[in-house]
């Protein structure tokens, strides 16, 4: 018997996991690889949403958490994850670097907002009224975090790589099975899949899909993070992805044209160099109506729990966020309000009554 029945590897399932390692708590991870919303991600860690300057929630504490969990993931698997990179606001105008400045003066931004103007020198970007710098960012490199994590866990037997058949768990006295395995309790962390999840398919978890391009582009010469109406992130190797877009009707993982339009459409508004496109992929993020995470406990299965929701934020808030369920699940620590899927309870009954 194991304690954890994890099933997911995304972001959320990988933080969960070790979580349980780092205390020395049993599992066993389910995985098919058939949600790509880690693995296409941009991976920025970001505390500052740049469209309005304002703090992303709960990001200072979010931070505290993730930047030493991804160092110690980089010395277990013995690989570089995080980039430490800066993150760059191209201004439009004059009255957005005042309401940068004025942002920058609250004292919950302070600390990530630089009052420097930094001047464009690079003449691949047309940035005429330059850049506000958002301090302590980077990138985490997430397809490779998500394959060497696998590896490890393959190494270590510990993974089952197969698609979870609802219709094989089965609930004992204090514990669950599936397959010959036995576990006390099971942890959902499958991202958009959640929705074919009976379980906890009555959470809002709408989904929201989101393509990037990679482009090379040799003439850029760019080794900070751009923000204008897209992303420009820098990969190394004049390689650089760009997004990314928010559909809400469309959830499938397959790259469309139009969403390629759209990006190129943008980011020539503001790139003055040639590149080309060298890759084009999509997933669909785990978003939330309240834009807030999905962890807790079935409300009727004492040992099933959920860990989801991130959306487009999955490398600040899984960390922090698997951490809270490991300390409500084993400790009784209970969830924030914000977070705790108990704020859906009575739709649930409303369902199943």
């Amino acid at each position: 018997m194991v304690d954890y029945l994890v099933v997911g590897l995304g972001l959320a399932g990988i933080s969960f996991c070790e979580v349980l390692e780092e205390r020395n708590t049993s599992f066993k991870v389910i995985s098919d690889d058939s949600q790509t919303s880690s693995n296409v991600a941009g991976g920025l860690y970001n505390p500052v949403i740049l469209k309005r300057f304002t703090l992303a929630w709960d990001a200072k504490a979010q931070l505290d958490q993730a930047i030493p969990f991804y160092n110690r993931l980089e010395q277990k698997l013995e690989t570089q994850l995080d980039y430490k990179l800066p993150v760059l606001r191209r201004f439009a105008s004059i009255e957005e670097q005042n309401m940068w400045f004025e942002a920058a003066d609250k004292p919950q931004l302070s600390h990530f907002l630089s009052t420097k103007i930094l001047p464009n020198k690079n003449g691949a970007i047309d940035a005429p009224f330059g850049y506000g710098e958002v301090l302590h960012t980077g990138r985490v490199a997430t397809k490779k975090l998500l394959q060497e994590y696998k590896n490890y866990l393959v190494k270590k037997d510990l993974i089952l790589q197969e698609t979870f058949l609802f219709d094989q768990l089965v609930f004992g006295i204090d514990q669950v099975s599936y397959k010959g395995l036995t576990a006390k309790n099971v942890v959902f962390a499958t991202g958009y899949g959640q929705s074919s999840n009976p379980f906890f398919n009555y959470l809002p978890l709408n989904g929201t899909k989101g393509e990037l391009l990679t482009i090379k582009a040799p003439e850029l010469k760019e080794d900070r993070v751009i923000k204008s109406s897209v992303f420009i992130i820098p990969l190394g190797n004049d390689l650089y992805r760009v997004g990314a877009t928010y559909k809400w009707k469309d959830k499938t993982n397959i790259p469309t044209a139009e969403a390629k339009s759209e990006l190129l459409e943008k980011l020539n508004t503001f790139l003055k160099c040639d590149y080309e496109v060298v890759d084009h992929v999509a997933g669909i993020r785990p978003t939330v109506a309240d834009r807030r995470p999905l962890v807790g406990r079935h409300p009727e299965k004492e040992n099933v729990y959920v860990l989801n929701g991130f959306g487009s934020r999955g490398v600040m808030t899984a960390p922090k966020t698997a951490l809270d369920l490991y300390n409500y699940a084993e400790k009784g620590v209970p969830l924030s309000k914000e977070i705790d899927i108990d704020r859906f309870t009575k739709k649930y009954y409303l369902i199943n009554s």
